[in-house]
């Protein structure tokens, strides 16, 4: 396979990594547990947030929080700053 190039794909994060579970991380953003979270807004994602990595087609991309590591495009933490 000369020329080739393989780019190993990140891990997603998990819900119940610590430091997922610390800033409010879930993969679906629909399932935000908005009293616990009252600053979520539907229509908030990970794919629109300025910590947000990939690309806006993508499924999934990294996140500046969580190094080496990808979260669902689709999804959320408290940690959300919508990209201007």
């Amino acid at each position: 396979m000369l020329g080739a190039t393989v780019h190993a794909q990140p891990a997603m994060v998990a819900e119940t990594d610590a430091q997922a579970q610390g800033v409010g991380y879930k993969a679906d953003a629909t399932k935000v547990d908005k009293a616990k979270f009252p600053k979520y807004a539907a229509g908030q994602a990970c794919a629109n947030c300025v910590l947000y990595q990939g690309k806006a087609a993508d499924a999934s991309g990294g996140c500046a929080l969580f190094p080496g590591k990808a979260v669902a495009a689709k999804g959320w933490c408290s940690a959300y700053n919508k990209k201007a």
